[in-house]
């Protein structure tokens, strides 16, 4: 017996289901040092991350003076270069995230992964953490493809949570997200969002225009309760 009233769920990833802040930093620093620049504090991190890594490092290079077009191509590569061989050192699913997950799991409930970072990035990680298995498809930043402007189809475009949406059935569908991105490319999409306040939001949750925001996992099910489901 199912205890929400949604067929699917789609998750966003950092933030949301795992708390990254310390293996983005430990990239974003890897890239500032490189190009002679000052190290963030890695607390700071957080208030970096949305919009994938390439938006993260250019806020991090843009705060202390910014760069050329060549230099950032050349600092965001190996930004890349080394979150790749290193983004599971120290990040881990949000407290309840596992349980939860695994309880609708065993309802039938169907769930996506929806989130900025590359498709390979994030599939790596949580292959390293055994919890791929339970998504039926994971869709990252450059997953869409790219529009008529050049730039992926990524959040806040509404395309990967529709993508995900249609890849889980297309029934009662619900988006679980941390930021502004997160909430527009759901409302775009048509579909019921909820806000996860302890991630790392770009803006207060409450103002995010969410149908509903959770201050941990373990609010997601009232939350969802709380909640029309979608067509």
């Amino acid at each position: 017996m199912k205890t929400i009233p949604f067929d699917a769920i789609g998750f966003d990833l950092d933030g949301t289901l795992l708390d990254t802040f310390h293996d983005l930093g430990a990239a974003v620093n890897h890239a500032l040092v490189l190009g002679g620049f000052a190290a963030v504090s890695v607390e700071s991190s957080k208030d970096l991350i949305g919009g994938g890594a390439k938006i993260m490092l250019a806020r991090a290079l843009d705060a202390q003076g910014g760069v050329g077009d060549d230099e950032f191509r050349r600092l965001y590569k190996a930004m890349l270069a080394f979150y790749e061989q290193n983004n599971a050192v120290h990040t881990a699913p949000y407290a309840g995230v596992r349980e939860g997950l695994a309880a609708f799991a065993a309802q039938g409930i169907r769930m996506a992964v929806v989130t900025n970072k590359f498709e390979a990035f994030a599939r790596s990680v949580l292959t390293q953490l055994g919890m791929i298995d339970i998504f039926e498809t994971v869709i990252g930043g450059d997953s869409m493809g790219r529009g008529e402007d050049g730039q992926y189809l990524a959040k806040p475009h509404p395309a990967p949570v529709l993508a995900a949406h249609a890849a889980l059935g297309g029934r009662r569908f619900v988006f679980v997200g941390d930021s502004t991105y997160d909430v527009r490319s759901a409302k775009a999409a048509g579909v019921p969002v909820i806000a996860a306040a302890y991630g790392y939001c770009d803006m207060p949750a409450q103002a995010m225009g969410a149908n509903a925001v959770i201050d941990s996992f373990d609010d997601l099910i009232p939350a969802l309760n709380a909640i029309a489901p979608s067509v």
